[in-house]
């Protein structure tokens, strides 16, 4: 501790917290607008048998990010802890003022009948066989015996079903496979999980925590209708890790998305977001994960996990931007020292990582109001263009999803997974006679207009908008609509589009390519009733809306977002959060530099930057959309950089 930090606590003594602002800094934790846990896997549960090993991962952990609470695993992959140590490590963390809850990965393993290891000798996840008496009795007995140690108990993302053993097979009959391990994981959870666990701890609240691929769940058991209902609350899976390396190329403004989505499915009872270390080609892409999480405005981050937390940080490759003033910096990290009064360690670990990146988001979040997003709707257990909301959100279209039809929003996007909606189309022209807008994709157009879909009626009743089935390779881009020639909004490589054809004026191509000559419609207007309805073309490669140009983005953004409180003018792969008190974020996930010009509604003169203090001024109103006939609200324009893989955050005052 240096002399002048002495001095200052020694004078702090003497007086009350209150009149000495340095020490009141100093006991501030390094978040203090959510929570932080930590997930300790059963195998570092058997570790902590010493006692040294325990005191020494806790301080170096402790010391870098504030740890409040610990899920403390008692099962995994065939190993449960005995009861003596898991009372132990409960005490351990107790006496330090840390709250415990236990922890259980419903992965099989071990050499008992019916049991396999985790993940087969190709690396694949295997489920417990549920249709297995062996395997049943044995999942009941490890919820009995965890609820007999802790009150809230997490179930890691192991708990859904892919074995298609000759039981399962005889128990499935005639049923889809998605039918089937829906009422069997439903079945699972009541009896072999929530009531034995129950029965053995009246008090045990059991949270069930959902992975990072909704899109899938019903394939695998995942139950997002009925399993919230039977547990005591849900949890997050918030980890996107890298977007093209991994096998899922899950886009990065999931981490956000995906805890609003569930927000939604469980008002109140979405418990946080979960984020791991693993698959990022640069550890910028960590420190984004746990910002888009935390901008969700979720109560806890849970990191996962105790070694990882441990494990020496590596930058990975972002020498592009190393040099640059970003939110996460290589300097920063080696400087940071965390909740220590000791040095910072010589080589950061991903527990320092993790306070380092927290610190920075924490500072913003208790600033920010309710998120606001474009309202979309993807009915339980439904698929169709999967993912496509997150490519949105990373095109700076706010997403807010829900899993009813959000009757209650000005406008509304519907992806392809709407159609498992067999009341659908009703519901949409219900919502346009109401003065509402409707933005439907291509892919759901497709759906629509399908005779053999099982739909009572499909989209011709509206509007007379079809999929020719053909592809376009698009180059040239305009925009406007009505008599005379277009804006010209850019060119780009070739990107192959559905052929969408129209009407001509009935149906207006207020953003359109063209194909050699060719037109492409892009976005298509046609009005109904009081409101109107929009198809969104979108490419065969959900990748290549990066690639529209900048101007293509823009029109698209003030059609789409006309009733947000605030858009953005951005090249592709910046992400725009709204609020409802004035506040935004605008975060981007590029390697470059950039320039963004921000339109807010209302007569807003200036932003704050509510991470400097410092004050823009605004640039008048923002354009307009070319040849636009409706009156704009007033709007303000105001002109920010953002650094590479960084965020900024504001107020308009």
């Amino acid at each position: 501790m240096s002399l002048r930090i002495r001095l200052l606590v020694l004078f702090c003594l003497a007086c009350p917290w209150f009149l000495c602002p340095g020490l009141a800094h100093a006991a501030t934790p390094a978040h203090d607008q959510f929570r932080v846990a930590v997930y300790i896997p059963v195998g570092q549960v058997e570790k902590m048998k010493d006692p040294a090993y325990l005191e020494s991962s806790w301080n170096a952990i402790n010391s870098q990010v504030k740890v409040d609470k610990v899920y403390i695993e008692s099962y995994r992959s065939g190993t449960l802890a005995d009861d003596a140590l898991l009372e132990t490590v409960k005490a351990f963390f107790t006496a330090h003022n840390v709250q415990v809850a236990g922890g259980i990965a419903y992965a099989a393993g071990g050499d008992m009948a019916g049991f396999e290891s985790s993940e087969g000798s190709d690396g694949q996840f295997i489920s417990f066989c549920y249709t297995d008496p062996k395997s049943r009795d044995y999942v009941k007995h490890v919820a009995e015996e965890t609820a007999r140690h802790f009150d809230e108990i997490i179930l890691d993302d192991f708990f859904f079903n892919n074995t298609k053993r000759d039981s399962d097979i005889a128990a499935k009959g005639t049923q889809s496979w998605t039918d089937f391990r829906l009422k069997l994981m439903d079945e699972v959870s009541k009896d072999l999980i929530v009531d034995p666990a129950r029965a053995a701890n009246p008090k045990v609240k059991i949270i069930i925590k959902f992975p990072n691929w909704y899109e899938h769940f019903q394939a695998n058991g995942y139950d997002l209708d009925k399993e919230p209902k039977i547990f005591d609350g849900i949890y997050t899976g918030t980890e996107t890790r890298d977007p093209v390396a991994t096998d899922q190329h899950l886009q990065q403004y999931e981490s956000y998305q995906i805890v609003r989505y569930f927000d939604n499915i469980a008002p109140g009872a979405n418990g946080g977001g979960w984020v791991d270390t693993y698959d990022s080609r640069y550890i910028d892409r960590y420190a984004e994960q746990l910002w888009d999480t935390m901008l969700a405005k979720t109560p806890q981050i849970l990191l996962f996990q105790w070694s990882e937390l441990l494990r020496t940080a590596d930058a990975g490759d972002r020498q592009t931007w190393a040099g640059l003033d970003t939110t996460f910096t290589w300097k920063g990290l080696q400087a940071w020292e965390g909740n220590s009064d000791l040095r910072p360690p010589t080589q950061p670990t991903y527990g320092s990582a993790a306070g380092y990146a927290l610190n920075s988001v924490n500072g913003i979040v208790g600033k920010l109001g309710n998120p606001v997003a474009l309202a979309s709707y993807k009915p339980y257990q439904s698929t169709g263009e999967d993912f496509l909301h997150n490519y949105l959100g990373m095109i700076g279209i706010p997403i807010d999803l829900h899993p009813e039809f959000p009757d209650g929003a000005k406008s509304i996007l519907l992806t392809e997974s709407a159609k498992f909606d067999p009341a659908l189309v009703d519901k949409i022209r219900k919502h346009l006679e109401s003065g509402g807008n409707v933005v439907i994709t291509s892919g759901l157009l497709r759906a629509l207009e399908d005779k053999n879909g099982g739909f009572a009626e499909n989209i011709a009743q509206i509007a007379d908008i079809h999929d020719t089935g053909n592809v376009l390779k698009v180059q040239q881009y305009w925009g406007g609509y009505g008599a005379g020639a277009g804006a010209d909004l850019g060119k780009t490589t070739e990107i192959l589009v559905p052929e969408i054809v129209f009407q001509t004026n009935d149906a207006w191509p207020i953003v359109r390519g063209t194909a050699n000559g060719r037109g492409a419609p892009l976005l298509i207007m046609d009005r109904y009733s009081k409101g109107i309805l929009y198809v969104l073309t979108i490419p065969e490669n959900a990748n290549d809306l990066y690639e529209l140009p900048q101007a293509v983005l823009a029109q698209l953004r003030q059609y789409l977002l006309r009733e947000q409180p605030v858009q953005i003018d951005a090249p592709a792969k910046v992400a725009l959060f709204a609020y409802d008190n004035n506040t935004f974020v605008v975060e981007s996930y590029l390697d470059r530099p950039t320039e963004v010009t921000v339109s807010v509604a209302g007569t807003a003169s200036k932003l704050h930057n509510l991470i400097t203090g410092e004050w823009i001024t605004g640039n008048g109103s923002p354009p307009a959309n070319p040849r636009s006939k409706r009156s704009a609200s007033p709007r303000a324009s105001f002109k920010i950089s953002v650094a590479p893989h960084s965020f900024v955050g504001f107020s308009a005052e």
